[in-house]
This record gives structure tokens, C-alpha cells and sequence, in this order.
């Protein structure tokens, strides 16, 4: 049996002691867009120095519907996140949770078939963490290791940023770098995004661009 605290139940340890408790909400996910809160990449890049830092938590991304500042709504039955495509993709490398989910319906999923296999390749427990970068309510920027693939995400809040990738948590060698970054158009278009496919080594930086509610998101394959 496993437990899911999908509420606002905070952690507080209690998964020490029952172990199948693997994770918890205590934090305004996907949900609230739908119901008006307007500045959710903001709150996206905020939470990860703040909540996060208690334990694992139940966000709920994956939004396929995306929207910029400008042409978003609210819409309580067919919602659609702020933010760019990217920026829901990076969600799985930087928030911390066991038990992840994907928050759009299946069809949506069928349909962007290329997003969904690179979500679904994005492990839900890892062996070791690397802050690259961030500030509170600004930006992040993390790499993940799993056995010998890292994955690394960054997302922005409404600032469009441009930001510098240091490679240097990579292992010896060289790694196959599939990345999926904001798409020319993002800034009018949220759900453009542009996916490469490059060879790296540590001694490697990545400049990247993000537009507003922008992000970044990148697997690294060891060779």
C-alpha cells in the first residue's frame, strides 16, 4: 500500500516512520490556475527553495495546454497552465516526488506523443541532486543523477532570462544530450518548444534562452 497525502497536509517526518507515506501536497499546484491565481511561474520558481526544502510534495504538472501572460485565462473545465510547454516539462526533473502524475487527459498526451516519452523517461527517485543555479522567485536550475543518466531542468517566472548551463556535475566521458527548449515562438506561442539532440562532456556550458514563464529541460545519456 502506498499513501498520498493529496491536500494540504505538510510534511512533517511521518515518512520515517511508515514508509509507504511517499508523499504529500501542502502546495498550491496545477489547480489553482484554473481558478484565477495569476502569477503561478512565479510561484513555480519560489517554491523550490521554500516547500520543497520539507519534502516531497504533490504538485500535479504535465499541463499540455500552455499559455503566455498575455493570452491566458482562466477556465475551470478545460483549463490551461501559464507558462510555456518547457516550463511544465522541467517540473518532473526539478520538484521532488515519488508518486509523480501526469494533470492533462489522455488524449492530449496521444497527441504530443514527443513530450509525453520524455516525461515518461524522467525516473520519480534519483541518486543524487545538484543545484546548478536559482533565485527565489526568479529562476531555478537542477540536475538529478540517476545510475548514470542525469537529467537537468530550469524554469523562469515571467522575466524571459537568458542563463548559462554549467555541465560540470557530468561524469567523465561524453553524453548524449536530448534537450527540449522554448521554441522561437514561445514567447507568443506556449506550446512551442524545440528539441536537439547534441554530444557534451563536463567541461561543457549550455547557454540557454527562456522566455517569460519560460524553461528547459535536457537528459544526458552516458556513452
Amino acid at each position: 500500500m502506498l499513501v498520498d497525502y493529496h491536500g494540504m497536509y505538510k510534511p512533517s517526518g511521518i515518512q520515517h516512520t511508515y514508509p509507504n507515506i511517499i508523499n504529500f501536497e501542502g502546495v498550491k499546484g496545477l489547480e489553482n490556475v484554473k481558478w484565477g491565481v495569476k502569477d503561478h511561474p512565479g510561484y513555480d520558481v519560489s517554491i523550490p527553495f521554500i516547500r520543497m526544502l520539507a519534502g516531497p510534495m504533490d504538485y500535479t504538472p504535465g499541463a499540455m495546454r500552455n499559455a503566455n501572460q498575455a493570452n491566458w485565462r482562466a477556465v475551470n473545465d478545460n483549463p490551461i497552465s501559464q507558462g510555456t510547454r518547457c516550463h511544465q516539462l522541467a517540473m518532473y526533473t526539478i520538484f521532488e516526488a515519488p508518486l509523480q502524475m501526469l494533470a492533462d487527459n489522455p488524449t492530449i498526451y496521444q497527441k504530443e506523443q514527443e513530450c509525453t516519452d520524455f516525461i515518461a523517461a524522467i525516473p520519480t527517485t534519483f541518486d543524487e541532486t545538484y543545484a546548478i543555479d536559482g533565485s527565489v522567485g526568479n529562476y531555478v536550475a537542477i540536475a538529478r543523477r540517476k545510475g548514470t543518466t542525469w537529467f537537468a531542468g530550469a524554469m523562469t517566472s515571467w522575466d524571459a532570462r537568458d542563463a548559462s548551463i554549467d555541465l560540470s556535475f557530468l561524469g567523465d566521458g561524453k553524453y548524449r544530450a536530448i534537450i527540449f527548449e522554448d521554441g522561437v515562438n514561445a514567447d507568443r506561442d506556449a506550446t512551442d518548444y524545440k528539441k536537439t539532440i547534441v554530444i557534451v562532456t563536463a567541461k561543457d556550458k549550455l547557454n540557454i534562452k527562456m522566455a517569460a514563464g519560460g524553461g528547459w529541460s535536457a537528459r544526458f545519456e552516458k556513452m
